[in-house]
């Protein structure tokens, strides 16, 4: 995947999507929403994930600003948004074993499903990556709603999806997302560290 400003809407919402990595995280919000009735967890995914795009959205509009503040670069960008996507995706393909899940008592408030299970760096640096490389908030904003519908219809099914994929079919796609996010994660770092020689050597 090239990372450049004239990177395609789709490729932009599929990368957002994979980071998001729903499939990934159905076994974790099934465990924590356990204590509470079929309607409840409806209404309280509904409200994390809304939440969580909101989060999306204000870092893709003023992610950029505050980069250009902090007198961020763009190579620096790129290279730091691969190296913290590709630590991302080493959890997704090697998880820890013996991680046990707490249920919760009382329903959960942005933490720890709106941040970070779904918003987690990962997602917050991809979009604020693309909207400084592609130079069009409104873009990624668009590629990060069409990514996260289907994220909240994915979470949603969740117990259907887990009644007919089972633990290791789970398992395996969130692999397979792991590994999609590592190649997103060096192609950043890639393109981060060519355009950082070419900027020093004034290529």
């Amino acid at each position: 995947m090239n990372i450049s400003p004239d990177a395609s809407f789709i490729t932009i919402a599929a990368a957002i999507f994979f980071v998001l990595n729903a499939t990934g995280q159905i076994p974790l919000f099934l465990a924590l929403l356990a204590p509470f009735d079929q309607k409840r967890q409806m209404r309280i995914i509904v409200r994390e994930l809304t939440i969580a795009l909101a989060i999306l959205l204000i870092f893709t509009f003023f992610g950029d600003w505050v980069l250009k503040v902090l007198g961020i670069s763009r190579p620096i960008i790129g290279m730091a948004g691969g190296i913290l996507l590709f630590i991302i995706s080493l959890g997704m393909i090697f998880p820890k074993p013996g991680q046990g899940v707490e249920k919760l008592k009382q329903e959960p408030m942005i933490i720890p499903l709106a941040i970070p299970v779904i918003t987690g760096p990962g997602a917050i640096t991809t979009v604020m990556l693309y909207a400084h490389e592609t130079g069009n908030a409104l873009l990624v904003a668009g590629a990060a709603f069409c990514a996260w519908v289907p994220s909240l219809l994915i979470i949603l099914a969740g117990s259907l999806i887990k009644k007919l994929l089972g633990e290791k079919g789970l398992i395996a796609v969130e692999r397979l997302g792991g590994m999609l996010v590592c190649l997103i994660g060096i192609q950043m770092f890639t393109s981060g560290t060519l355009l950082l020689v070419k900027d020093y050597f004034k290529i």
